[in-house]
């Protein structure tokens, strides 16, 4: 079986050559125009995504004895210098970095899958590759989408991402759907069946994704890939699939509230 480490980086790499296909093909018009994150244009998204994997791949090279481990302001330094950056130059250093960490990552052997943590501060523990990965494909996947719906208002995660974040969300970066979720918008307990896939979403004191649902009191019916960008609060109308659907103790609208979005 393919252990979650590899099915991680392998979703990365398809992550990377996607986006930076369509990213390289963006008109100026198109890279200063609307993203799918309301707050940015799509070259915005794409420093920001490219500051990420900057910041991500020092930490690696930090875990793994190849430099120290950054300092208290290092992250803003980056993130100062991104800001500065012209649209097509935050595209063309996008680009640049994100292959350098995926390469990285593909670079790791089995072993050091298995044996290598790096720190992540709101995690109890170090986390493993697998985690590592997991947190940079979520980021990720849900930003590239907000790249590609600019262009594309049918745009979808991708079946790869979708599985992978499935296994990520439901057991060591549970913790991020947690973030996501704002349990008090909503006055009622609800278990959430994600159509057949056998996860569910639970919503009481707080929020969760669970691998197994017991009790549904609701049902999304609809790809999963769509109630991944539910959580994350990008199933807005304009982009909602014509088969979703949501039936129960809850609608579709009031999860929207649940889930504003980042």
């Amino acid at each position: 079986m393919t252990s979650l480490a590899i099915r991680t980086i392998d979703a990365l790499r398809q992550e990377h050559d996607a986006l930076a296909g369509v990213a390289a093909a963006l008109t100026d018009d198109q890279l200063s125009g609307p993203s799918g994150a309301s707050e940015w244009s799509v070259a915005q998204v794409l420093s920001h995504l490219g500051s990420g994997a900057e910041i991500t791949l020092a930490s690696l090279r930090a875990a793994r004895g190849e430099g120290d481990a950054a300092s208290d302001d290092f992250n803003r330094s980056v993130w100062d210098r991104w800001d500065a950056m012209a649209p097509a130059e935050q595209r063309a250093a996008f680009i640049e970095c994100d292959v350098r960490l995926v390469e990285a990552l593909e670079g790791l052997t089995p072993e050091q899958h298995a044996s290598l943590t790096l720190p992540i501060g709101f995690l109890p523990a170090p986390a493993t590759v697998a985690t590592f990965g997991g947190l940079r494909l979520n980021e990720v996947a849900h930003h590239s989408w907000d790249v590609r719906v600019a262009a594309d208002s049918g745009a979808r995660l991708f079946e790869a991402s979708t599985s992978v974040l499935l296994d990520q969300l439901s057991g060591d970066l549970a913790v991020l759907v947690g973030f996501a979720g704002k349990a008090d918008r909503i006055d009622q307990r609800v278990v959430l069946a994600v159509g057949d896939s056998g996860y569910g979403i639970a919503i009481d004191d707080s929020v969760s994704l669970v691998p197994e649902v017991e009790g549904a009191t609701a049902t999304f019916a609809g790809a999963s890939e769509a109630a991944l960008r539910l959580v994350f609060g990008r199933l807005g109308p304009a982009y909602t699939p014509a088969d979703v659907a949501v039936t129960g103790n809850v609608t579709l609208d009031e999860l929207r509230q649940v889930f504003p979005g980042f």
